[in-house]
This record gives structure tokens, sequence and C-alpha cells, in this order.
């Protein structure tokens, strides 16, 4: 079995197997028809890969029983340890192994090929977090990167919700993020913006997630600050697992589409 399938996970495994029972798929090795499946960094060798099966004469079929196979047992040798960090910001204990937030947000942003969603975090000190990611975006023009922010009602602050948005997006793009860099999508929850008095409609963007090429998530109690960042004890997981990141971007993704989540600009 060509060794470059053994780096899917059982999600993609399972994919390719569905695509090539459906016809959506042959062994030709169509790119493009690869790519729409796994992700853009596994599709020459997954494209090589089906070329390689039919010209040892195998049918489509086989190759997706050979696949089921593969995931199946993937699946069953997988273990949560084998997929999932600990993440923590604080002081240094003896005998604790962990990885720090901003180490883990800079790889993320780092290492992004396709997809970057952020969701909920406070932002303060913008330009030297989202830097990383600024410079990924303007390296790779194709990536496509989505932020959720939380737009909050300042006490005794009694302007219109459009004000409020306006000024709260005017000061990301000038404050926040790196200048000179493409901008990404920002979404907000128009609820947030809801008057004071309206306690039965407000409502916070209070997850605070990272979701890169669907694939790698990271789940933590840090926001994006200098001291959540660096100084204050903040515990987070990181998780390499396809499926959860899939439908984590997915329920964002159709909160988008019904209008719960609202396009700044």
């Amino acid at each position: 079995m060509p060794d470059d399938l053994r780096k899917l996970s059982a999600a993609d495994l399972r994919n390719l197997a569905g695509a090539l029972r459906s016809g959506r798929l042959d062994l030709s090795g169509n790119t493009l028809a690869v790519q729409r499946i796994v992700s853009e960094r596994h599709t020459p060798a997954i494209a090589g890969c089906l070329r390689e099966f039919a010209g040892q004469g195998f049918g489509p079929q086989q190759v997706a029983t050979t696949l089921d196979l593969l995931a199946a047992e993937r699946a069953g040798r997988t273990r949560l340890a084998d997929e999932l960090d600990l993440v923590t910001t604080g002081p240094e204990v003896r005998g604790v192994a962990n990885r720090d937030t901003s180490v883990v947000v800079r790889e993320l942003f780092a290492g992004s090929a396709e997809t970057v969603l952020v969701v909920g975090f406070a932002i303060h000190q913008g330009q030297q977090v989202f830097q990383t990611l600024a410079d990924r975006m303007l390296e790779r023009p194709g990536l496509r990167v989505r932020l959720v922010v939380d737009i909050p009602r300042p006490n005794q602050d009694t302007s219109a919700a459009s004000e409020l948005v306006y000024r709260f997006f005017d000061r990301f793009r000038n404050q926040q993020w790196p200048a000179e860099r493409p901008l990404p999508e920002l979404f907000y929850d128009p609820r947030s913006t809801e008057p004071r008095n309206e306690h039965d409609k407000r409502s916070s963007m209070h997850a605070k997630c990272v979701v890169v090429d669907r694939r790698r998530v990271f789940i933590t109690s840090a926001n994006f600050t200098e001291a959540a960042q660096q100084r204050n004890i903040e515990v987070g997981v990181l998780l390499d697992a396809a499926p959860v990141a899939d439908k984590l971007e997915g329920f964002f993704e159709r909160l988008m589409e019904e209008g719960v989540l609202r396009r700044g600009f």
C-alpha cells in the first residue's frame, strides 16, 4: 500500500472510499477531483497513489474497500493522547511539560494552508498577536481567514448599533491588525450590540477557538491579549482531529449562512 495514504486521517480515507464508490472520483489521479476531498498539501501524493493502484490493475471498488480497511485500522489504534496536547500559560512548575499558548497560536497560523477560523477572543495588542497570520495571508493569497469577534457595548454607551459596529471595525482595521497586510473576513453576532436594558436580547460571543485547515482545533480560555498569552494562568487543548474540526467549522458556517452571524466588512 502506498505510504502516502498512511498520512491521511481515518475521516479522509473514508471520504476517499465513498467518492470512489459513488463515481465522484476515479483512479485517473485528477488533482482537482482529489483536492475536493483531501487538503491541498496531500493532493499530489494521493493523486499519485490512485494512479499507482490503477497501474497495478485495481478497480475503484477494490481501492475503496482497501481504504475502508485502512481507516478502520487507523481508528482502532488511535489513542486520544496521540491527538491531544495540553496547552497552558502560567508559571513553570516542576514535572509538567506543557505547550505554551502563544507558541501554539503562532504555529497554527504559520502552518495554515487553506482556511483559518478564529472565534470569540477578546483582542488587545492585536498587531502583535496577528502578525504571523497576516504574514501568512500575504504569502498565500488563497488562504481564507475568518474572524468571529465579540462587539461588547460599553457601560453608559447609548450609541446606535450601527455606530458601535463601525467604531469597532475601524479600530480593528487601524489598531489591531498589522498594517499593509490583507484583511480577514470579519463576522459578529448583532445581538451583542443590543442596548443594555434589553437583557433578554443581548448575547456574547463567548467561545474561544481556532480551527485550521478543517483539521486542527485549539480550544482555550486564553484571549488574544499579552496578559493571556504570556502571564495569566490559562488552559487549553490542541486537537488534531479532522472530524471534530470539520463539525466545529461547519457549525459556525451555518450560523453565517443563516444570518445569526453578520458580516462586518
